[in-house]
């Protein structure tokens, strides 16, 4: 960390911006503090958010946390390291630009939810694991199922409170429930890697909401689940 800072300051120094000692001592300091070990409750609440934020916003997610990690505002676990490369924050903010923009169209979004349906839970076990494939096989299996489960569930409901919204002529309500999942993801990532214990109060009363909104939008889950399958059945017979 310390070589990235004199890296950034020298690249200030050529450009004619200059920083003082005391400024850089500063700054270096805080960096530092930032980047501390994670704790295991610290640990499992990155997992906990990785899986259940990859649900909504895969590539904001991947983003975010590879975006910290390179800062170095965050201290990824080694299983992470590759979130960092220039080649996947690369990537990861192109497709968060074009999903973005695909998540404000009403009815775009939903098919755009249904074709990641079978991306972002797979990611967020992946992700979730990687938060302890370094280090414990065992930790990295319970990660992977908790990962996957909270991914699942706020895919669903996601897919389910769109399917709602959409029904509504107006483009506004779609406008301001995505909006709204941006700040979300944003918001659980600063949690989880802030204070990881309010993140857990958190999280259980986000799937407390969660389970309300599946039982009183059932049918709207059931005519997004029978769209997913014609989707793949679609594409099965295609190939």
């Amino acid at each position: 960390m310390d070589q990235l800072w004199l890296s950034l300051v020298q690249w200030l120094h050529t450009i004619g911006l200059h920083v003082d000692a005391s400024t850089s001592r500063a700054v270096a300091e805080g960096a530092a503090r930032a980047t501390q070990q994670l704790d295991m409750p610290g640990l499992l609440a990155l997992a906990a958010a990785l899986g259940w934020a990859s649900g909504f916003r895969l590539y904001a997610v991947v983003f975010i946390v590879g975006s910290l990690g390179a800062l170095g505002w965050l201290a990824l676990p080694a299983g992470l390291a590759v979130l960092m490369h220039p080649a996947v924050l690369g990537t990861s903010g192109l497709m968060l630009l074009v999903e973005f923009f695909a998540d404000k169209i009403p009815w775009l979004d939903s098919a755009w939810d249904a074709l990641h349906a079978f991306i972002r839970v797979p990611a967020g076990v992946a992700l979730a694991a990687g938060v302890f494939s370094a280090d414990s096989a065992t930790m990295a299996v319970v990660a992977a199922l908790l990962g996957g489960s909270l991914s699942a569930t706020a895919l669903a409901t996601k897919m389910t409170t769109r399917a709602a919204v959409n029904t509504s002529p107006e483009p506004f309500s779609n406008w301001g429930l995505s909006f709204f999942e941006d700040g979300l993801v944003v918001a659980v990532v600063w949690l989880a890697t802030q204070h990881p214990l309010m993140f857990g109060i958190a999280l259980a009363l986000m799937l407390l909401l969660s389970a309300l909104l599946l039982v009183m939008l059932v049918k709207f889950l059931r005519a997004v689940l029978r769209r997913m399958s014609s989707l793949f059945s679609g594409s099965a017979k295609v190939a």
